[in-house]
């Protein structure tokens, strides 16, 4: 199951990292599942780590986004996260994907992810990747991984090529995959139809398809992000 963020939404801020500029969405109750956006929940650090929070206020449950200014092509996307996402409550959402801005293309389309969620079954797979289509009606490809981790540092990539997208995680902070998680290459005979050809921005988000069930806020870790061509 993968629940799309929604294009369009208010930002009232901009952050550097990673050598990009990102903007933080804002503002009242919005899609996806529930709670509000608030650009308080993302800040990043004297080291140049970013922060993402999930927090709950005044009754109201508080999400966060960001979405790079960059549009981003065929090349390599790689991630150094910090913190258990193995242990993520069973309704939180860790999202690390691209998404086309409003003029390129609809929702469900020119979309890869790395999602860390269990959608709210207790004994669902934790580490899950996932391509959209260019046309909606064919709907997604992906698999799902268990996930179970011995630290707080963990790698996600995804290589992206015209003609298939290849994803990996791995234990601890590496340009390559000394300690594999998940391996999986997406490569359908019909790519350009399955796979993305254009440039799109770059999001992360962390937020719940329902209140918490646990009832407890949540912060994650975002070292760096690498991209290269």
């Amino acid at each position: 199951m993968t629940i799309l963020a929604c294009p369009g939404a208010a930002t009232s801020k901009t952050i550097t990292f990673s050598g990009y500029q990102w903007t933080v969405r804002s503002g009242g109750y919005g899609s996806p599942g529930v709670g509000y956006w608030s650009d308080s929940n993302v800040f990043v650090d004297n080291y140049g780590y970013l922060h993402m929070k999930m927090t709950y206020s005044g009754g109201k449950w508080y999400s966060c986004e960001i979405t790079s200014t960059k549009m981003f092509g065929m090349g390599t996307y790689q991630f150094f996260v910090i913190g258990r996402v193995d242990q993520l409550d069973k309704n939180v959402v860790l999202g690390i994907f691209t998404y086309p801005n409003a003029n390129q293309g609809v929702n469900g389309t020119h979309e890869i992810d790395i999602e860390f969620s269990r959608w709210g079954w207790p004994k669902a797979n934790m580490l899950n990747y996932t391509v959209w289509p260019v046309a909606k009606s064919l709907g997604p490809s992906g698999r799902s991984y268990p996930l179970a981790l011995n630290g707080t540092y963990t790698t996600h990539r995804f290589i992206r090529s015209s003609k298939f997208i290849r994803f990996q995680s791995g234990h601890g902070h590496y340009d390559n995959t000394p300690m594999p998680i998940a391996d999986w290459t997406y490569q359908p005979s019909d790519y350009l139809n399955r796979i993305s050809q254009i440039a799109v921005p770059m999001h992360i988000n962390l937020w719940s398809i329902a209140p918490p069930s646990n009832g407890q806020p949540v912060e994650l870790i975002i070292r760096s992000f690498k991209y290269t061509p």
